[in-house]
Formats: structure tokens, sequence, C-alpha cells
């Protein structure tokens, strides 16, 4: 590769986990706080603990919901070109998100009542639930939108990796059917990255994530048209959302299924399933075993 990525850079790629955990607790442990003295001030005649164990119980559900939010907007992107196909699966995500926000809720307040000798009663149901609806398909909504504004900054961070255009006037430098070099964007410069550099590909939803020396860079294409982009001599598809730069290749490691671990020479794993295992096998000359 031709650049290396700031300290800080390299720094959020190495915990982003971390980040984006802190980043979940700090935002919802500040809004049950705002909001805490917001129903304290607005319920002055109640028990001081109650509003705290309201919008606690509250955060903490939604805490811990928000992995399925975040499983939710993977399986149904919401990006300019997928958001019309997306919206109806993300309305009816809205609602179990809902059901299980206010049943989980409902349960954690009765726990801290019962823990003073108090009784805590929701009221009824379904039209309590249709009030709690409308503020928790917002509440859905905003975190959908802070995972999408989160992945736009992020790619920002890592770059973004494109194919050469072809050139307007004249012939190309390089046949763009194969080309041997990417264009990354990344911090408003560009880049080029050698493919040969690329260690191992991964598909990620509308994305082919490009792996370069423990760096993401994804590229905007699918699993099938990267791969005639490829160079097969170099490249061999090792499952369905991996390709894997044979020049890395360190280690092959038989699983009991029949698929295959393959280990790279700095350290990583990508898997190899079944389908593809013969094909490798006969790309170093061994034939594929008798069923």
């Amino acid at each position: 590769m031709n650049e290396q990525a700031p300290a800080g850079c390299r720094d959020f790629q190495r915990w982003p986990r971390s980040v984006e955990i802190a980043f979940w607790v700090t935002l919802y442990t500040l809004n049950t706080i705002f909001n805490g003295i917001v129903a304290r001030i607005d319920h002055a005649r109640t028990a001081a603990w109650e509003p705290w164990v309201w919008e606690s119980s509250s955060c903490l559900v939604v805490l811990l919901l928000i992995p399925f939010v975040k499983a939710a907007e993977r399986r149904w992107p919401f990006r300019f070109d997928t958001w019309r196909h997306s919206l109806p699966w993300h309305l009816l995500a809205s609602v179990v998100f809902s059901l299980v926000h206010v049943a989980g809720m409902d349960e954690l307040r009765k726990l801290a009542y019962a823990m003073v000798g108090q009784h805590y009663d929701f009221g009824a149901w379904w039209p309590n639930f249709g009030y709690e609806y409308l503020k928790d398909i917002r509440s859905y909504f905003i975190i959908v939108a802070m995972i999408c504004l989160s992945r736009l900054w992020l790619l920002r961070q890592q770059g973004e990796a494109k194919l050469l255009d072809e050139p307007d006037d004249g012939p190309p430098v390089e046949p763009v059917e194969r080309p041997e070099r990417f264009l990354v964007r990344k911090l408003g410069k560009e880049f080029l990255v050698n493919a040969s550099e690329i260690e191992w590909l991964q598909a990620a939803g509308n994305y082919v994530n490009l792996h370069v020396r423990g760096r993401d860079y994804p590229l905007r294409s699918t699993m099938a048209g990267i791969e005639t982009r490829l160079d097969p001599a170099r490249f061999l598809r090792v499952h369905r959302g991996y390709f894997v730069n044979l020049d890395y290749l360190a280690e092959i490691e038989p699983l009991e299924t029949g698929d295959a671990r393959l280990r790279l020479r700095d350290g990583a794993t990508i898997p190899c399933s079944r389908r593809y295992r013969a094909a490798l096998r006969e790309r170093y000359g061994q034939p594929a075993p008798a069923e």
C-alpha cells in the first residue's frame, strides 16, 4: 500500500466494539438522567425513586435491544437504493422492538416495586401499548439512523475502494476488466492499492471488504461481480462470502464437518466450505478425496 493510516484512525479500528458499547451506554445513561429529572418535576407527588425506576428500566431494555436493531439493519440495509424494500421490514421490526421493550420494562418495574413492598400496575395493556409504540417507533428509527450515520463516518475513516474508471480519451492504462490497482478514497485523499496486496475479501451486504494489512476497504460490489475482476491465478473463492489471495495462505486446517479453516500469514483465519475445498486442493495439485 502507498499510505499509512493516522494513529487516531488506527486506534479507532483496533477498538471499534469498545467505542461503540461506550457510546450507547453513555448516550442512554444521559438520556435516563435527563428524562428522570423531567419525570421527577412532572410527578412531584410520587415517591422520589419512582421516576428513576421508570426511566432506568426503559433505557436498560432499549440498550439490550440495540443488537436486535443492528441485526435488522444488517439484514435489511437502509440505504438510498434499498430503503423502499427495507422500510416495511423495519416497520414490522419496530413492532417487535416495542413489544419486547414494553414487556421488559413492565417486568423490571414490577420487580423494583416489589422490592420495596409496593405494586406496579401498567394498566390496560393494548391502549397503553399503542401509546408506548408511538414513542418506540421514533426510538427505533433514531437508532437505525445513528447506525447508518456511524457507518458513513467509519467508511470515511477507513476509506472506500472503487475500481479505476476508464479514461474519457485513449486506451486505459491497464485492463479495466481485471485491474491491477484499486482506488481508495479516505479523509479527502485518494490512494492506489495494488490488487496483489489484497489478502482476502469478504462479503458485507452491498459491499465487498478488501482486507489489506489489517485494514478493511469496502468496495461497492457483489461477490459475483468482483469475481470477474480478480486474477484467477492469484485469487480463489473458498466460501460463498470469501475469496483468498493464495499468496498469503499459510495453512489449511481440515474440520470434521468436511469444511476447512484457512490461516493466513498474519494469523487471520477465514472459513473454507466443503463446496470450494476441492477446488482449493486441486489448485495445489491434490485430487479431491473420494466420496
